[in-house]
């Protein structure tokens, strides 16, 4: 009983946190829709405050949907130094060279891009209200995440180096701070010929920044004391400890502008992927489906494939705290 009240506890406090940051995750998918041309705008604007708070929704499915937690990220040190060259880049040959189990074991964000591409394209086909708005919701998370250096790597929370709590720091702590001075005007939107190629881009400029996020934090913490790398502000009437003021202005000048870029990029490609799957769709007309408005609100279809929250706990990647 105690253990199961315990259990339970960790999953709702888990289930709180997100990557990026939720502040983040909604900022980008806000960000997004002004890229978007008018055709689409008519639409996405409509919707804007949905697109913005469901972009959440996959980290609050991390422990009740099976499949969902390794959509988040991929672990390429597990695969070697070579593992960008050796990974094929589409989940079918990725399956045959490698297998499924071990593929979902380490993170699959890279292929899960490219799939629910593929879902939100046949969502425009269908002119489905509610999948369209759901999914656009969706893969502007998965992209984002993507884009997270922390997110290609075992040592994900610093936890090999003796760095714990450096991945809530670098994508919430980090933008929540600086992030409304970000230049993120970045002009109209850009069809995606390969949009395989184009996310494995991404995964690899993240992959390379991971570096400078362990190193630089390391660098800085040394000529830090405790009482002044950490300080406690009041959230949601709940003293916590957080990264000073202090270390995440000198931590955030040291990264020159990395957080910036990422999140710039991060905005770039979502908008882009919407464009393009409406654009593979044949651009249908989302002026008549702004009116329609959406249906009920469907069913989440991977909730099919749901396990006890108990042995979601057990058995998913825990996350990092934020």
């Amino acid at each position: 009983m105690n253990f199961s009240l315990l259990a339970l506890f960790l999953l709702l406090q888990s289930g709180a946190k997100g990557h990026w940051g939720f502040w983040a995750h909604k900022r980008i998918n806000r960000l997004a829709v002004f890229r978007l041309p008018v055709e689409m705008q008519v639409f996405y604007k409509k919707y804007i405050d949905y697109l913005s708070e469901n972009a959440v929704n996959p980290d609050k499915r991390r422990y009740a949907v099976v499949g969902e937690a390794e959509r988040h990220f991929i672990d390429l040190d597990v695969y070697g130094d070579s593992a960008l060259a050796l990974l094929p880049k589409h989940w079918q040959a990725a399956v045959q060279k490698i297998g499924e189990d071990s593929l979902r074991k380490h993170g699959i964000v890279p292929w899960h891009v490219q799939t629910a591409a593929s879902q939100l394209t046949v969502a425009f086909k269908d002119k489905n209200v509610s999948r369209i708005l759901r999914i656009s919701a969706d893969i502007g998370h998965y992209i984002a995440d993507a884009h997270v250096p922390l997110h290609t790597t075992r040592n994900y929370n610093g936890q090999l180096t003796g760095q714990e709590g450096i991945h809530g720091f670098w994508e919430s702590r980090l933008p929540e701070l600086f992030a409304e001075d970000y230049e993120m005007w970045l002009g109209p939107v850009a069809y995606r010929k390969d949009i395989a190629r184009d996310i494995w881009k991404v995964v690899e400029g993240s992959h390379a920044a991971m570096d400078s996020v362990l190193l630089f934090e390391k660098q800085l913490t040394e000529g830090f004391k405790t009482d002044k790398k950490y300080s406690f502000e009041l959230r949601n009437n709940v003293l916590t400890r957080l990264h000073s003021r202090e270390f995440s202005e000198k931590y955030h000048r040291m990264l020159a502008g990395q957080v910036e870029r990422r999140m710039r990029a991060s905005v770039q490609m979502v908008s882009d992927i919407w464009y393009t799957c409406w654009i593979d769709a044949g651009q249908p007309d989302l002026g008549l489906l702004a009116d329609a408005g959406p249906d009920q609100p469907e069913q989440d279809a991977e909730a099919a494939g749901q396990q006890t929250w108990l042995q979601r706990l057990l058995n998913v990647r825990p996350e990092p705290d934020n």
